[in-house]
């Protein structure tokens, strides 16, 4: 065998090889496409064991409370119900399942159980309060007068809670102007200084968090009523409030800004950016909606407030607007004070308030999802548009740089007229972005 067909067989041969390794994609054609399946439904068997044990477990349950036990009460009969509701299932799981996916599925039911126990004692407060509130809730001079010139055994047509909601918002917002930047800069603090003082300040913020809200009174009551103003009033109840809701707003950052990728800034500090350069035009816009929702959610802890506002902010029946002067109500302290009479009307107009105050405090929650369900990266229609202008900006600011230098270099070299700039060139006309399409157009 001559060399030239040596090497043509051993060519072939890995050729054939190659074939051999290489990835076939079966071909789809006379394949049948079955229904796609659901991944987030439960299987016709799942169902048969949730209702078979649920229903063994009512059964057992009345059997013990009704025929063989000397039982009684209907928390004792749900709880009786529950646990025999676990065991069977765990017990129809098993039949068909390994040790494994028993202990899962078991899992998976205590934990949609608990979730539908806590949704469902949220319904529970929310609907309650909203019943027990609809005599008050319907009249609008609930909402537009104040307490001063009606009594306990006046009726809802007479009195509101106008004086409570004024001054909520302006104890709140006064707390919020000491707690937003004093809290957002000390999370900035723990997490771009660090050291052994960040590490101190960072176990007593924690520690505060658990703080009583009446300790919190007291410290402002002592503070400064006794030693400076002497007197109750909304400033007092603002700081109170303060004290509560700053511990929240520095975890919360604290957490979100740890979430901040580290390549973001060892980024911005490769070109040549400095530390707070790089803290105010990377880190802080990245984290923008993790930092907002964790100011609603100090701001919803500071509204619902009682006992610190009870001792630092008084009682009235007026519309206070000098937070610096006189007692200033506020919306649970007015919840409060509305209960405690044994008027029927009086106690209508604090399950009326109490749902007033619960609807501002969910809310502000509604609103605190909603802004952390948006990602650092997603802009809005407004925010494209400027982006798109900014760039316009640029590109205009380069070109006009460009054009300067190819003049500046004709004029030197003496040749005129100057080169036409190629097409890569920044001082070409450059393709324009639309965002209807989001596609370049000429």
């Amino acid at each position: 065998m001559t060399e030239t067909a040596v090497e043509l067989e051993a060519e072939l041969e890995l050729q054939a090889a190659a074939v051999r390794h290489t990835t076939n994609i079966p071909s789809s054609v006379g394949i049948e496409i079955g229904p796609r399946r659901r991944m987030r439904a439960a299987r016709v068997d799942d169902q048969f064991n949730i209702l078979g044990a649920a229903a063994a477990g009512v059964a057992v349950a009345v059997l013990l409370f009704g025929w063989f036990g000397p039982l009684s009460g209907y928390v004792g009969f749900v709880i009786v119900a529950f646990i025999a509701f676990i065991g069977f299932y765990a017990l129809l799981v098993s039949l068909k399942s390994d040790w494994q996916e028993v202990k899962d599925r078991v899992m998976s039911v205590v934990l949609s159980s608990a979730g539908v126990l806590l949704f469902g004692a949220l319904v529970f407060v929310v609907a309650y309060t909203l019943v027990r509130g609809q005599e008050a809730l319907p009249h609008l001079n609930f909402f537009t007068d104040s307490m001063e010139l009606a009594g306990p055994l006046d009726g809802l047509e007479l009195g509101g809670i106008f004086h409570a909601i004024l001054g909520t918002l302006m104890q709140i917002t006064m707390a919020l102007i000491v707690t937003v930047p004093l809290g957002i800069l000390t999370a900035l603090f723990l997490n771009e200084v660090g050291g052994k003082f960040a590490r101190f300040v960072r176990t007593i913020s924690d520690a505060m968090t658990a703080l009583p809200s009446i300790v919190a009174g007291l410290f402002v009551y002592s503070a400064i009523i006794v030693l400076i103003t002497h007197q109750r009033s909304g400033f007092a109840a603002s700081m109170a409030i303060t004290v509560m809701m700053l511990p929240i707003v520095i975890r919360a950052s604290d957490i979100v800004l740890r979430l901040v990728a580290g390549n973001l800034r060892e980024a911005a500090y490769a070109l040549g950016s400095t530390r707070w350069r790089t803290v105010w035009h990377v880190v802080l816009p990245t984290a923008r909606p993790g930092l907002a929702t964790a100011v609603i959610l100090g701001t919803a802890r500071g509204i619902g407030e009682t006992s610190p506002v009870l001792l630092t902010s008084g009682v009235t029946a007026v519309v206070n607007l000098n937070p610096f002067e006189g007692p200033m109500i506020s919306l649970p302290l007015q919840v409060f004070d509305f209960v405690k009479s044994p008027e029927p009307n009086m106690i209508a107009r604090g399950f009326g308030a109490a749902a007033v105050l619960i609807l501002l405090v969910l809310t502000l929650f509604a609103i605190a999802r909603l802004i952390g369900g948006k990602g650092p990266g997603d802009l809005s229609r407004a925010q494209q548009q400027r982006v798109v202008a900014a760039s316009g900006r640029d590109l205009k600011r380069i070109t006009v740089a460009a054009d300067r230098r190819i003049l500046l270099e004709a004029n030197t070299s003496g040749a005129w007229p100057p080169p036409t700039a190629p097409p890569n060139h920044p001082s070409s006309p450059a393709p324009t972005i639309d965002l209807s399409t989001k596609e370049p157009s000429s």
